[in-house]
């Protein structure tokens, strides 16, 4: 079955209507009452979509875009393909949040159980053998698999779907998410909250509605106290039989390939990828829209600031190769100690 998604969209909406929300320009030719539906990424939009670029860096997702229209720079609305229509704005991305807004009014609340509602919603669906501990809550039209068990005081939230064998450890809240089979969340884990999105500004900072989901797939273990934020368009994948530690951080659009190891206090920025069997050291930081190709490894307290190919070794900050990085280290070790003077305290002594 479908899932139906956790936000309800309105619209369609013309471009006049859009142009109006979000402050931008139709561009002399263009028909104002055509319809849109959506707002989309611009590599997956259809011609009653709307999407945006406020970076040159994505012309060439543009030249192929099939979105119905496109929030951009004034000065790059020439780059515009002749079948999508131009909504020239100084500000694509604040745009875009205003569309968002519009499109999905309901995208920066959570919709909850209403007062007085039992623990368990009757719209909930449990199959056989699910073990609810008291003080649990599981929300309108959630879905649990045979032999899952939802320890004391998780909250499972609307429409969350978790598989079967699963176990939700204390005081967790699961969100916007889809979880697979024998899934192990432990205690305190915070799964599907919007991600950290704002069109910034000199008047302030607009948040940008999170209208994606988070997806985990069969076999994952989530340590204690991880977030996973949901995603802003995409969803946010963990994938197949990858373990993450405590205390990880991972940001909204992430998506880490299956069998992938992330150790304690890691910090992924959104829309960062890593492939297959990836391995992360323990308080190791990836910048937002990186690559990390399969089999990498990223030794504890390392820092990549671009993509990482498949099976490299990296680490220091910024990241490079795991020799070369040994390599200066030994080198400033050498230096440091022939320049001691020989009234220097020994401080290793």
């Amino acid at each position: 079955m479908e899932h139906p998604g956790f936000f309800a969209k309105a619209g369609p909406f013309s471009l006049a209507e859009i142009a109006q929300a979000t402050g931008a320009a139709i561009l002399p030719g263009t028909d104002p009452e055509l319809k849109l539906s959506n707002v989309t990424p611009l590599s997956e939009a259809g011609p009653d979509e709307l999407s945006f670029v406020d970076n040159r860096k994505y012309l060439p997702l543009l030249e192929g875009t099939r979105a119905g229209a496109c929030l951009i720079l004034p000065a790059l609305a020439d780059k515009v393909p002749s079948g999508t229509a131009a909504l020239a704005t100084k500000a694509p991305y604040l745009g875009f949040a205003k569309a968002l807004t519009l499109f999905y009014p309901e995208g920066l609340r959570v919709k909850a159980a209403a007062p007085g509602s039992p623990a368990v919603d009757p719209s909930a669906v449990l199959e056989e053998g699910v073990e609810i501990e008291p003080g649990a809550v599981v929300g309108p039209e959630a879905r649990i698999g045979k032999g899952t068990r939802i320890a004391a005081g998780a909250v499972i939230g609307y429409r969350v779907c978790i598989g079967r064998g699963c176990y939700i450890g204390p005081l967790t809240t699961v969100t916007h998410a889809l979880v697979g089979d024998r899934v192990i969340i432990h205690s305190g884990v915070r799964i599907g909250q919007d991600g950290f999105g704002f069109a910034m500004g000199r008047e302030g900072h607009l948040k940008v509605p999170q209208i994606g989901r988070v997806i985990v797939q069969d076999d994952v273990e989530i340590g204690a106290n991880t977030t996973i934020d949901r995603g802003a368009l995409k969803d946010t994948i963990i994938g197949e039989g990858t373990k993450i530690d405590n205390l990880v951080q991972i940001g909204h659009n992430v998506v880490i390939g299956r069998h992938c190891v992330i150790v304690a206090q890691v910090g992924i920025s959104g829309s960062t990828e890593l492939g297959d069997f990836v391995v992360m050291g323990g308080q190791a930081g990836l910048v937002g829209h990186i690559k990390v190709g399969a089999g990498a490894q990223i030794a504890g307290a390392s820092h990549p600031k671009e993509d990482v190919p498949a099976g490299a070794r990296v680490g220091g900050t910024p990241a490079r190769p795991l020799r070369q990085w040994a390599r200066e280290i030994s080198t400033l070790t050498r230096l440091a100690s022939h320049g001691k003077s020989s009234d220097e305290p020994d401080l290793g002594s």
